[in-house]
């Protein structure tokens, strides 16, 4: 029968060996299975409290005491695991414990140590930095000006310094031909014989039409600007939807002699014919302000 002294070896022996699994525990833990390998050692601290009690009380012939008043697990055995790392971070357990069953991995039912699924963790860790990522590019858009309010507003101030008023034009690829289409109505120069008896939402196809004609017969105004050949260029212009930019404001300018103002952001860039003075007409320009990109309004003036 084990005597108490041989008992009380037995037991600092098995605190010992506990206090080093579940500082190797402890060690291997992250962030996310920190708290559940926690509850782990406190259970595995709680039952060899239990069953040692127990071992005492039978032996000494006493009642089983409550666990909660049980010592803590000695002192001494948990200081030294604690201590257990030298300089080198390499453990220093006795040999008996790193003998001891109680150090070996945990089993698998089929009695297999059970290996970690390292990929698992990576990809668990990517996720994380992921989510991170997103929620720091919420919080950068949330900070950041919203550029369509910012374009509006000095927009308006623009409009309310210069008595111009804003007419609203379809946001498809013809909004520039609609609005300088509007702007010729607006100061009383007309389209040609070819705008007769064509309804007001086809008479951009006149100004379409006349953008490309300037443009096929001043090839050498333009083509140093294409990266396409003049031929597919003219057809995209007279006979596509293709958005407009400043070589067909060059063109109309020159083809109604008209100077051309376009409102940007709060600034006016004007697009001249060669000619002396000649009939002034307001487009607006917004980068940011409509779903499909860039937009042009006709700017009238106000009543």
């Amino acid at each position: 029968m084990e005597s108490f002294e041989d008992m009380q070896i037995r037991h600092r022996k098995e605190q010992k060996d506990l206090q080093g699994r579940i500082t190797q525990k402890k060690k291997g833990a992250s962030k996310k299975t920190r708290k559940g390998v926690n509850n782990e050692c406190e259970e595995l601290e709680r039952q060899l409290k239990e069953r040692q009690a127990q071992e005492i009380a039978s032996l000494n012939g006493d009642p089983v005491p409550d666990i909660d008043d049980v010592p803590e697990l000695d002192e001494e055995a948990s200081e030294a695991s604690a201590n257990a790392t030298d300089v080198n971070g390499v453990n220093n357990i006795t040999d008996s414990l790193e003998k001891s069953s109680i150090t070996e991995p945990a089993q698998t039912e089929s009695g297999q140590p059970k290996k970690r699924n390292r990929q698992k963790e990576r990809l668990a860790r990517r996720a994380a930095e992921q989510e991170a990522a997103v929620e720091e590019a919420k919080k950068e858009a949330a900070n950041m000006p919203d550029e369509k309010e910012v374009e509006r507003k000095r927009m308006q101030e623009e409009f309310a310094s210069r008595n111009l008023q804003e007419k609203q034009i379809r946001p498809d690829g013809h909004c520039l031909f609609s609005a300088i289409e509007d702007q010729l109505s607006q100061a009383g120069i007309s389209l040609g014989a070819e705008a007769e008896g064509l309804k007001d939402d086809q008479r951009y196809k006149v100004v379409r039409k006349a953008a490309a004609t300037y443009i096929e017969e001043h090839p050498d105004d333009f083509v140093p600007f294409l990266d396409e050949p003049l031929e597919n260029y003219i057809h995209k212009i007279r006979d596509t939807a293709e958005w407009g930019g400043h070589l067909e404001l060059l063109a109309l300018a020159k083809t109604y002699n008209v100077e051309i103002c376009v409102l940007q952001n709060g600034a006016a860039q004007k697009i001249e014919p060669g000619t002396d003075k000649p009939e002034t007409i307001h487009l607006a320009y917004y980068r940011h302000g409509f779903g499909l990109g860039e937009h042009y309004n006709s700017l009238r003036r106000a009543p």
